[in-house]
């Protein structure tokens, strides 16, 4: 279950650019809180970056997650890993989120893609953003419009975390790879 070996799994499955990098993004904000937290933060950031690896074969629920879930069981990953990527999807009412990990996944996937939508609108990219600024652009509901907002007040709260300081957290992770997001001021 090393990096190496979670990116040949995500690229075998993954084309699109710009979920690579979503999927990078939460991996390093879920990285960053299981430092927080004094987890396994090679376990959590495998489920943060694998959480939407099969989203381009199966966009449509509840093929994703469960069809990612059977080739990731298939392949020896561990029952921690898949049930917290189920988790995320509201839909499968038999896979509550009821650990940390499973909240932590939840409150940084949507936000880490709103996260780089501002980023994506500014000059300075990542450089510069403030929860302030997030937090404007969650009431503008035309800006990013597929981002659903409710998911990401109630991920913050179910983890437990003040939304200023889960926005700021989250920026901050991301800013430690963002040229590897495209995120850099002149990008």
């Amino acid at each position: 279950m090393n990096r190496e070996h979670n990116l040949a799994l995500l690229r075998e499955y993954t084309q699109g650019e710009s979920l690579l990098k979503h999927m990078y993004a939460v991996e390093a904000a879920v990285r960053a809180y299981a430092r927080k937290f004094g987890a396994d933060e090679e376990l959590w950031a495998t489920v943060g970056l694998l959480h939407d690896f099969d989203y381009e074969r199966w966009p449509d629920p509840p093929d994703h997650p469960l069809q990612g879930a059977a080739i990731l069981a298939a392949r020896g990953y561990p029952d921690v890993v898949i049930y917290a990527i189920k988790s995320h999807a509201d839909y499968l009412p038999d896979c509550p989120r009821v650990s940390q990990l499973d909240k932590t996944l939840y409150a940084c996937d949507e936000l880490c893609g709103f996260i780089t939508a501002c980023a994506l609108v500014r000059p300075g990219r990542l450089e510069g953003l403030t929860a302030a600024s997030v937090k404007k652009k969650l009431k503008q509901l035309s800006f990013a419009a597929a981002i659903h907002r409710d998911d990401i007040h109630r991920g913050a709260a179910d983890l437990g975390v003040d939304l200023d300081g889960h926005i700021e957290f989250c920026i901050a992770a991301m800013q430690s790879i963002a040229p590897e997001l495209g995120l850099v001021a002149g990008t």
